[in-house]
């Protein structure tokens, strides 16, 4: 750890055990009796919502949750102050599939877009459908000032953008990367500028990761002359390859394949996450600059599990599988105003339940004829209520991968290989228990295929990520 850096962290132990024995019990027993009353108060007024997103994060990636190499301090700020929910799963494990069930709090392969494992080129025809509600367009009809900065990838075309479903501004890209200098999507890094301001090319020059902190902070200030209150979606690309830090621009002139698949080590991975915490950092200062923090909640979180350079642990798997290690995300949530600092939950949660839950934060509710199949977590994360068990389900088009979480059980098929683990004993998904409890692998198989009849199918040019590392298969 820095020596500049003084703070309290959970240790790897801590992690698996349910955190220390002094006030971070499992649910939400951490609550003292004082935060408990102040919750059960009257409502505040309608609090600012701050999504922070990062980009093939690992569980690990992050001091707080078991990193070793490096500290991230303001990250784990977010995790301090508020609530740890230890057992949070992305929608998919790739970027856009999951960012579709984000914004509109459905199983993503409800929607056609959804079915890209990731959405992978330019299209005139693909992406998210202007006229399906979104998180941010109902909190825009609620009242909200609604902004995107960073990465969208829910349609590559103008025709398929954020202004489009729901975000009053936008600063970002469109396309799943871009090199972070050059600021460019195609392969040969050299192409077209995907930084946008709005629906306009930005000249804006930088690092990518810096400059998204600063628009954010930007847009934070913005409170001192427009009332309304603010959701913020900072969808950071970062540490998503290219593998550049801040001090690459040099290297960045070099690359000729976006994917980086020649270049990137622990040292850059270090830098590269290192910038995104300090400019979490920045975020957290301008909400207490402003005096807006008390009553804003901030969310951070990841797109899915960790890819190259990642740490997973204690998780098996990565981006692009269905293993915990390529679903399970970190998930920190701070609301001074409603959530007592210290808390931690093992709430079984998914990205797609953010959509009712933080609707219902604001007062509002999603719209009736588009029902989510998120769960309502407003009771649970406030301390007002108990976690509730779940039934989860993913697919994944590439080696034919399926899983379903029903409790602690956890069915799970990649290509031919079919499994059954027990994850409050077996998080690592070592011990198959297949043949031991033939009845219930049968029954969730059974289970999974029921549910996948109702989803739409994979067309045959859908297209998905395959794990193109060379330890994997």
């Amino acid at each position: 750890m820095s020596s500049e850096v003084s703070y309290r962290y959970w240790s790897r132990r801590q992690i698996l055990l349910g955190g220390t024995a002094a006030g971070l019990a499992a649910g939400m027993g951490s609550a003292t009796g004082a935060a408990r009353a102040h919750a059960a108060a009257a409502d505040p007024a309608r609090p600012n919502i701050g999504g922070i997103m990062a980009e093939d994060r690992g569980f690990a990636d992050l001091s707080f949750t078991g990193q070793r190499a490096f500290a991230t301090p303001h990250i784990d700020r977010i995790a301090r102050e508020g609530l740890f929910l230890r057992q949070s799963y992305s929608n998919s494990a790739v970027c856009s599939a999951t960012r579709t069930g984000l914004i509109t709090g459905r199983y993503q392969y409800r929607l056609r877009v959804g079915l890209e494992e990731p959405l992978a080129a330019p299209s005139d025809v693909l992406g998210l459908a202007p006229s399906h509600p979104t998180l941010p367009s109902l909190l825009r009809r609620h009242g909200y000032r609604t902004t995107l900065v960073g990465k969208w990838h829910l349609g590559i075309s103008s025709a398929f953008g954020p202004l489009q479903s729901g975000y009053e501004s936008f600063y970002g890209i469109h396309p799943g990367a871009a090199d972070y200098f050059r600021h460019s999507q195609t392969d040969n890094v050299g192409g077209a500028n995907a930084l946008q301001e709005g629906n306009a090319p930005s000249s804006d020059r930088g690092y990518l990761t810096e400059l998204f902190s600063r628009r954010a902070v930007r847009e934070i200030t913005a409170v001192r002359s427009d009332k309304r209150p603010f959701f913020m979606s900072l969808h950071y690309t970062a540490p998503h390859w290219p593998w550049e830090g801040p001090e690459d621009e040099a290297l960045a002139a070099t690359i000729k394949d976006i994917q980086h698949r020649d270049g990137g080590n622990l040292e850059t991975y270090k830098r590269m996450v290192l910038s995104m915490d300090r400019g979490v950092g920045e975020v957290l200062a301008a909400l207490d600059a402003a005096g807006v923090a008390d009553n804003t909640i901030v969310i951070f979180t990841s797109d899915n599990g960790g890819e190259r350079f990642s740490d997973t642990w204690p998780f098996v798997g990565q981006k692009s599988e269905l293993l915990e290690g390529g679903i399970r995300v970190p998930f920190f949530l701070r609301w001074p105003a409603r959530v007592a600092a210290g808390s931690r939950s093992e709430q079984v949660n998914i990205s797609m339940d953010w959509v009712p839950t933080l609707l219902a934060a604001a007062g509002a509710a999603p719209d009736p004829a588009y029902p989510s199949d998120g769960l309502n977590l407003i009771d649970v994360v406030t301390g007002r209520g108990a976690p509730a068990s779940r039934t989860l389900y993913w697919r994944y088009k590439s080696a034919a991968q399926a899983a379903l979480r029903d409790g602690d059980w956890k069915y799970l098929k990649i290509g031919k290989n079919e499994q059954l683990f027990n994850l409050a004993a077996d998080e690592r998904e070592r011990a198959n228990l297949s043949l031991r409890e033939p009845a219930r692998f049968a029954a969730m198989k059974q289970q999974w295929n029921a549910w996948n009849a109702t989803m739409l199918p994979y067309p045959a040019e859908s297209y998905s990520h395959p794990n193109t590392a060379v330890d994997r298969y």
